[in-house]
């Protein structure tokens, strides 16, 4: 997947939905729990649903490794179905991932040659050569913590460190990296008033935003700030789409959250 292929679908479909895939055994449907691979049940019908409406998937790798081997047979399930059936859609792993070299090059691996999902994303305190083996795969992508939407953000991230904000300095310093026009950012959606300032520093990057919704982003606020020409947001919901019913009827649910969403942005667009 190329920047101008993810840009076209946003066209085609009128949407920069991403639906997070973080599946919890306690909150699906307990029809499910009956079924040979549960997770694996509830995200194809929740994908079977939406896929229309949303141009990328991201599941939450916690929510499988937790389930032990099971569960990542689950999520590659998960990805293999995604990639057979709606090759047009971007595919993040929310992995989260980052060490030294060698290391960040055997996850890079693991997620972008055995899983093959367009996207990791990754936390760049350790620096270059933690996030540069990512780097290295053509046409995969690499998201990158920037600005997070966690209350914990501001323990670090903004936090001014030789005149500038700490998060400013990962921004402009990652530029500098080998192969960085394959890297894209998290920018928490609760932090809209914060867009302006990274848009200087990153002005066409794609920028993955959690947070709108149930923790409390607008949708509005984001696309007013972030922005870009080429639209540049991928807009990440989960619980509020997923969630939205643990009936019989929480694939069909799940869609109407998700039409609410698109047809939001379409209006944007």
């Amino acid at each position: 997947m190329t920047t101008q292929q993810l840009h076209q679908n946003i066209i085609d479909k009128k949407s920069f939905l991403c639906i997070g895939l973080d599946v919890d055994l306690n909150k699906i449907p307990q029809h499910l729990l009956a079924t040979e691979d549960p997770i694996f049940e509830f995200n194809k019908a929740i994908i079977d649903a939406t896929h229309d409406l949303a141009v990328a998937y991201k599941p939450n790798t916690a929510f499988y490794e937790a389930y032990g081997l099971k569960g990542w047979l689950s999520l590659e399930k998960t990805i293999n179905y995604i990639n057979q059936k709606h090759p047009e859609i971007f595919t993040i792993a929310d992995a989260k991932r980052g060490d030294i070299g060698n290391t960040s090059a055997m996850y890079a691996k693991a997620f972008f040659e055995d899983l093959n999902f367009d996207s990791v994303t990754v936390a760049p305190y350790m620096g270059k050569d933690s996030v540069e083996p990512f780097l290295a795969f053509k046409n995969k992508f690499t998201i990158m913590l920037a600005l997070t939407s966690n209350m914990g953000a501001f323990d670090f991230q903004t936090k001014t460190v030789e005149g500038e904000e700490l998060y400013k300095t990962v921004l402009k310093t990652s530029k500098g990296w080998e192969n960085s026009e394959n890297l894209m950012y998290v920018v928490g959606a609760t932090k809209a008033e914060y867009f302006t300032e990274i848009r200087k520093i990153v002005p066409n990057s794609f920028l993955l935003v959690p947070g709108v919704g149930a923790q409390g982003g607008n949708l509005q606020d984001v696309c007013k700030y972030g922005m870009s020409d080429n639209v540049g947001l991928l807009i990440n919901s989960s619980r509020g789409i997923i969630y939205a019913s643990n009936g019989e009827d929480f694939a069909e649910k799940a869609r109407e959250e998700a039409l609410k969403i698109q047809q939001e942005m379409a209006a944007i667009l």
